[in-house]
């Protein structure tokens, strides 16, 4: 899934696949879905006035942006995300982070359908394999000489 936002006035791109938590555990040596859930709970009972923003969380939602928009433009986002987050006067985190969650929150929904997908096929495949199988009285019997 992708989307463009504008912060600072510039159109700023983020996409989220099945990639983005190999991505940003390469990156950043932590899990993303951990993160997520911290940033969220930070932000939870905040208005976007609140000036006592935990720095971890904040620090946190810097990384999960940079990551997502590093996954869309490749060659345009620099390498890391000091470089990236120089280029904003400011990264509004109450206007982005539900973006971002909206983008990893679709991108679940679409990998939990296609994990229903998979377990019905598996489902039909282990049914075609036991109907297929030859039964007791089927079986060939006797006995084997030696």
């Amino acid at each position: 899934m992708e989307t463009t936002i504008k912060i600072d006035g510039k159109d700023v791109r983020f996409k989220s696949t099945a990639a983005v938590p190999l991505l940003y555990r390469r990156k950043f040596n932590r899990d993303l879905l951990r993160d997520i859930r911290a940033v969220a709970e930070a932000m939870s009972g905040r208005d976007a006035n609140s000036t006592d923003f935990p720095l971890q969380a904040l620090a946190t939602f810097e990384n999960l942006a940079y990551i997502m928009a590093k996954h869309a433009e490749p060659d345009t986002v620099p390498d890391s995300p000091e470089e990236w987050l120089d280029g904003f006067s400011i990264m509004p985190v109450y206007a982005v982070f539900p973006v971002i969650l909206d983008l990893w929150s679709g991108n679940m929904e679409g990998l939990e359908e296609s994990k229903k997908k998979a377990e019905l096929l598996i489902e039909s495949l282990q049914q075609l394999s036991f109907s297929s199988a030859p039964s007791d009285s089927e079986s060939p019997s006797g006995t084997l000489n030696s």
